[in-house]
């Protein structure tokens, strides 16, 4: 039919080399570039992968000089090779609240995205995490019950108050500050 079959990597065949012993040379990229037939989320995924790996490749020099649309200043090939893609990235607040975090800041720090537009509770969720950890609990856990003990669900992470709390206590002196500050001028 054309479309590719629901399957797996396949660690017992991809992880021996000629002589049959254990090989891990390319395991990461076979393995994400596997996430291409696994169906569900980790087929997007997989051409999440495929679009950031052409966005970092991508130079203006790729495409063809358009003398009646384009700056000429942009004709010479050798400016055209240093401009490249503008990479935003956005998330919302559960991907800090998640083990995401560790990934969005290894990507951050390594300078592999130009720009980052996140919520509020983007912000907020990583500065809590800065000051105590989250822990992993169960979706079927009761809400109701777990709040009357001091814990906050978030799908299936637990979030004792006291993070909230240590939050709140560091972040009111700046708001406080921040306001004394405007109205003084």
């Amino acid at each position: 039919t054309g479309t590719p079959i629901v399957k797996g990597y396949d660690f017992q065949s991809s992880l021996k080399n000629e002589l049959n012993e254990l090989s891990f040379p390319n395991l990461m990229d076979d393995l994400l570039q596997s996430y291409s037939t696994m169906g569900f989320q980790a087929t997007n995924l997989a051409m999440a992968i495929e679009e950031i790996k052409a966005m970092r490749k991508w130079r203006l020099s790729d495409v063809p000089y358009q003398q009646e649309s384009e700056d000429p200043s942009l004709k010479d090939i050798n400016i055209r090779k240093k401009i490249r893609a503008r990479i935003f990235f956005s998330y919302t607040s559960n991907q800090i609240s998640c083990g995401q975090r560790e990934i969005i800041r290894y990507i951050v720090q390594n300078k592999m995205v130009d720009v980052i537009v996140t919520t509020a509770g983007g912000i907020e969720e990583d500065l809590i995490k800065c000051f105590e950890p989250t822990f992993i609990g169960d979706f079927k856990l009761n809400g109701t019950e777990l709040r009357k003990r001091g814990i906050n669900r978030i799908g299936n992470l637990l979030v004792p108050n006291r993070n909230y709390c240590k939050f709140e206590d560091w972040i009111g002196p700046l708001i406080r500050q921040i306001h004394d500050e405007q109205d003084a001028s």
